[in-house]
């Protein structure tokens, strides 16, 4: 189990308190201030390996390496920043990192069009309207989401990329799906050898949510196009990351069946575990991670990966802020703790029964 931390000066949330989760021992982070297409430097690196270990926890897991635009957009340019992500890839091979989480979302990361929506029970969380987001333009909306950010950077939300979401959107008008899976799959044969050799597996991450945003591709959406992902290079070191809150926003994918799947051929190397419930057949928020406070099955869920012998990393991915904590939207301390809690709860009950006849 591992918990996401935005790193010294830039998290209110201190390893200290991470410490203090039962169970929790691994380190989720990144550099949160080094430009998209640089190279991390191995000392920073080192040293921020150091100052978890301080906290007897380990950082084997980097959440991301964003990929620059010029590679996903399959520019001439593409080359130096493949260049520099292998770099970066081989820096962070010396301080003992196993898997790389990223995603190859275009312009922008995950989107929500409520940051701070009021629960009944009185708690905030995030919320996503379809029918807000289909009316908007992008520049209205990046005005909007900035504000409700307050002096929160939101990882895939960053201001400088938020200032440029036009011109950003812009480059993308003649891109095709197609094409895009052509980038792709250049991206992943230039990089998949250097995983290889610096034993990290990189993981994927769904588009969220899973479908076009703006008129832009979004293609790691479903097991269909899972699939296809994975054959663009079927070497082990690519796989996917899990996560169940941005495959479950479509109703159709069985998170299940999708971890048999691409769990028996270990292609699954991490695993984001949260809830949501839906309001309407596209819209929804994301709500505590019990299965009876939204509409996913996180027994089942756990279940499966606990069938498929994963033994790769997981943690509780977004949480309500609760008992009048503020902070990163969906990042706060209490509720992602409960939800680390409770996901090693079904698997030890999982574990046992299993053990038990």
């Amino acid at each position: 189990m591992s918990f996401r931390w935005f790193g010294h000066g830039h998290d209110r949330i201190s390893l200290e308190q991470i410490r203090q989760i039962p169970g929790v021992d691994v380190i989720v982070t990144s550099l949160m201030d080094v430009p998209v297409g640089e190279v991390w430097p191995l000392e920073r690196l080192k040293a921020l390996k150091a100052e978890v270990e301080s906290h007897d926890l380990k950082l084997e897991v980097i959440e991301s390496v964003n990929v620059h635009e010029d590679i996903k957009l399959g520019l001439k340019t593409r080359d130096r920043y493949i260049e520099n992500y292998i770099k970066t890839m081989k820096n962070l091979s010396q301080i003992g990192v196993k898997v790389i989480c990223y995603n190859f979302m275009p312009a922008f990361d995950w989107l929500r069009t409520e940051l701070e929506h009021k629960l009944d029970e009185g708690s905030r969380t995030m919320v996503y309207r379809h029918d807000f987001v289909s009316k908007i333009d992008p520049e209205h909306f990046a005005e909007q989401f900035m504000e409700q950010s307050k002096d929160s950077e939101l990882p895939g939300w960053e201001p400088e990329r938020l200032k440029e979401i036009s011109k950003t959107i812009e480059r993308y008008k003649d891109m095709t799906e197609d094409k895009y899976w052509k980038n792709i799959k250049y991206f992943l044969d230039s990089i998949i050898p250097s995983a290889e050799e610096c034993d990290i597996k990189m993981a994927i991450h769904p588009d969220d949510p899973p479908w076009p945003i703006f008129g832009l591709p979004r293609v790691i959406t479903n097991r269909e196009n899972i699939r296809k992902f994975l054959d663009l290079n079927k070497s082990e070191y690519n796989g996917i990351t899990v996560c169940t809150g941005s495959l479950g926003a479509n109703r159709e994918n069985d998170i299940p069946a999708l971890i048999r799947e691409f769990g028996k051929e270990k292609r699954i190397h991490f695993a984001h575990l949260r809830n949501l419930k839906f309001t309407s057949e596209k819209d929804f928020y994301e709500c505590a991670h019990l299965s009876k406070c939204g509409s996913l099955d996180m027994f089942e869920i756990v279940k499966a990966l606990y069938d498929i012998g994963f033994d790769g990393y997981a943690r509780p991915d977004h949480g309500r802020m609760i008992w009048g904590e503020t902070g990163r939207p969906g990042y706060g301390l209490y509720d992602r703790a409960l939800g680390a809690v409770y996901l090693q709860g079904l698997w030890e009950a999982i574990d046992k029964m299993a053990n038990r006849y």
